[in-house]
């Protein structure tokens, strides 16, 4: 009678922690769509970590790391996930990896990841993406590749954002990986001075208002107008 009425104590137990779990459940799934609709993103979060606790999922694990990655919390993105190169990792958790590792200044964790998103589906902006992360790595003959891919495949409307003015703004693709090949070029020869800048004229022509690429242009002109062996390297 004793062992009987124990297992039906237990039996009740169980039933009660499960549908206290359910509840929960349901609980921050609507919370996470509310969160969702007011745009508030320190609520998706949260709901999105409790979720991820009371019911464990590799999808919802993803989505937070995403979330993180939007809002710039890129270690908080990397630590939900991990850095390390997978194969059978989603789309979703490559991308998340890719571009943390970037914004983390680790241009060669980045770049295994970025080459797996270009394996899966190339596009101009993941070429982009490579040839740039090459360039700072060294693999210049590697950029040059990604960076002709990127020019034959680059639509008119297809724009990249730069960030080295106070206020970000936009330029043409295209113009884009020209100013990259003009930084190759002078990088696989620093006497072809003239060559690297009439890539990065190419850029200008395209986008006139690009001034990372006058940067770069004027960095160049000046190098041609030092002795040899003064100044430093471009990027």
């Amino acid at each position: 009678m004793k062992k009987t009425l124990f297992v039906l104590l237990m039996l009740i137990g169980f039933s009660g922690i499960s549908q206290t779990k359910n509840e929960l459940l349901e609980h921050y799934k609507a919370y996470y769509q509310e969160m969702r609709m007011q745009g508030d993103v320190t609520g998706v979060i949260g709901a999105l970590t409790h979720l991820n606790v009371l019911s464990p999922s590799k999808e919802r694990q993803d989505t937070l790391a995403f979330v993180y990655m939007n809002n710039s919390q890129h270690m908080q993105a990397l630590n939900t996930i991990g850095i390390e190169k997978n194969e059978a990792d989603s789309d979703l958790a490559v991308q998340v990896k890719a571009v943390s590792l970037k914004a983390l200044n680790q241009p060669k964790r980045a770049l295994e990841h970025f080459e797996i998103l270009y394996k899966r589906e190339p596009s101009a902006y993941l070429a982009y993406e490579l040839a740039d992360l090459k360039i700072q790595t060294g693999d210049n003959t590697g950029a040059l590749a990604n960076i002709e891919y990127g020019i034959t495949n680059s639509q008119d409307d297809m724009t990249y954002a730069f960030y080295e003015r106070q206020q970000p703004y936009e330029v043409a693709l295209k113009a884009a990986f020209y100013h990259l090949k003009g930084l190759v070029t002078y990088n696989m020869d620093k006497n072809n001075i003239d060559g690297a800048i009439a890539s990065i004229d190419e850029a200008l022509k395209i986008d006139p208002n690009f001034n990372l690429a006058s940067l770069s242009k004027q960095a160049l002109e000046s190098r041609k107008e030092k002795p040899e062996g003064e100044g430093g390297e471009e990027e």
